[in-house]
C-alpha cells in the first residue's frame, strides 16, 4: 500500500498549519514533497481582494492554530511572498534527506518568527536548523538539476490530481488540508 505525500509551498500560512498537523493527523512521517503553486491549476496564494481579507485569513489561521496548541502565528513583512528561492531550496534538502526539518524550521521563521521568506537569512537560518551546511544549500538550489527536480514534482503533482495547495495525497485520492 503507498503511503501519504504531503504538497506544499511557502507562501500560505495554511501550508505551516497544515505541515504542523499533518503527522499527528496521519499517524505518521508522510513524505514532504515541495512544489511550486504557481505551477498548479489554482496558481495563486488567496486570491485576497484587500488587506482585511488577508487580515481575516491570518485571524481565522490564527484561532485554529491556539486551539491546537501551536507557536502563536505572525504574518510576515511581504505577504505574499516570492517562494522560488526557498522552493529551490527545500528541493535540495529533499535531495539529502532533510526536507522534513528543513520545510518546518523555514515555516516556522516565516509564520511563527514573522520574518521575510525572501531574505536568503531565513532560508539559511532553517537550513541550519535542518544541520544543513550554508553554503552547500546556497550552491544545491542554485544548480540546474534541483531547479528540474521542483519542475518535476510540481508536474507529478498535477498529474496526482493536485490543484491546490497544501494537499495530501495517497494513490489517486488528493485531500486539502
Amino acid at each position: 500500500m503507498a503511503g501519504f505525500t504531503f504538497y506544499y509551498d511557502f507562501g500560505s500560512p495554511s501550508g505551516w498549519l497544515a505541515a504542523e498537523q499533518v503527522v499527528e493527523e496521519l499517524g505518521s512521517v508522510p513524505e514532504f514533497v515541495p512544489v511550486s503553486l504557481a505551477g498548479l491549476p489554482a496558481g495563486q496564494v488567496g486570491p485576497f481582494r484587500c488587506e482585511a481579507e488577508i487580515d481575516a485569513h491570518f485571524e481565522d489561521l490564527a484561532r485554529r492554530a491556539s486551539a491546537h496548541g501551536l507557536l502563536a502565528l505572525r504574518r510576515p513583512p511581504v505577504f505574499p511572498a516570492d517562494t522560488q528561492r526557498a522552493l529551490l531550496a527545500a528541493t535540495y534538502a529533499r535531495q539529502i534527506g532533510k526536507v522534513v526539518a528543513f520545510s518546518l524550521a523555514l515555516l516556522r521563521q516565516v509564520f511563527n518568527a514573522g520574518r521575510d521568506l525572501e531574505d536568503e537569512d531565513t532560508i539559511l537560518l532553517a537550513g541550519a536548523a535542518a544541520e544543513i551546511h550554508p553554503a552547500a544549500l546556497v550552491k544545491g538550489a542554485a544548480l540546474r538539476s534541483t531547479a528540474q527536480r521542483l519542475e518535476a514534482a510540481t508536474r507529478e503533482a498535477a498529474a496526482a490530481g493536485v490543484l491546490d495547495l497544501p494537499a495530501v495525497a495517497r494513490e489517486q485520492e488528493v485531500r486539502y488540508l
